[in-house]
């Protein structure tokens, strides 16, 4: 539990990575307003990333979600993407969420390798960026909530629970999308049976992997 008042400084991820490559992940993520601060580097973000490490300590990623930070329109949620080619955040303000909503995202590659990040909005999928990223037509895929709490002005930070649900990998090569679910090798961080838990937040799977919620423990 967080102690009255703080919240440990740094990066909190709650989520988990496959073990093994795929082209592609969808699904969806709820949408909520945490007590981000303005004026800080605070953020909170639900998103999905596909990455390679280049060796060397160098490593290529997309990532596409939705965040609140505390640098632009602290208490209003924004569609973003961040990729390494630009390493900046990039955000969409056309599609204006808000707490409460879901929304649908879908990140992939084309058979050139040319990694894809989509929105479903107004009923159809609107491309956000496409990255010709040094990761291939293949790469490790994460599904996270991730805050992160400014070492520079301490404080709390807290997290009303996200649930992330109908999480899909397109398999290398083709062929249909399957839902992430326990045959599918994938790293959590913790041991089997372990709750996942950092900085006072906690995941909770109600399908291992492809529904769960994460936010301020109980």
């Amino acid at each position: 539990m967080k102690p009255p008042g703080f919240t440990p400084s740094g990066y909190h991820h709650l989520g988990a990575g496959t073990a093994n490559e795929w082209s592609g992940v969808s699904g969806r993520f709820a949408v909520v307003d945490g007590s981000i601060r303005p004026g800080t580097y605070d953020f909170i973000a639900g998103r999905f990333m596909a990455k390679r490490d280049l060796g060397k300590g160098g490593i290529a990623w997309l990532e596409a979600g939705w965040a609140e930070t505390g640098w632009r329109s602290p208490g209003q949620p924004h569609i973003y993407t961040y990729n390494t080619n630009t390493r900046s955040w990039q955000f969409y303000d056309q599609y204006e969420v808000r707490p409460g909503d879901t929304v649908w995202l879908d990140l992939h590659t084309d058979a050139g390798g040319l990694w894809q990040a989509w929105l479903w909005w107004n009923n159809r999928w609107n491309l956000l960026t496409a990255q010709k990223l040094p990761i291939g037509g293949s790469a490790f895929v994460e599904q996270y909530v991730e805050v992160h709490v400014d070492g520079k002005k301490p404080g709390r930070v807290d997290v009303p629970s996200v649930k992330v649900d109908n999480v899909q990998l397109r398999p290398p090569g083709g062929g249909a999308a399957q839902f992430w679910r326990e045959d599918v090798p994938t790293l959590t961080g913790v041991t089997p049976g372990e709750q996942q838990r950092s900085g006072g937040f906690c995941l909770d799977w109600t399908t291992r992997y492809d529904t769960w919620t994460a936010g301020d423990c109980a």
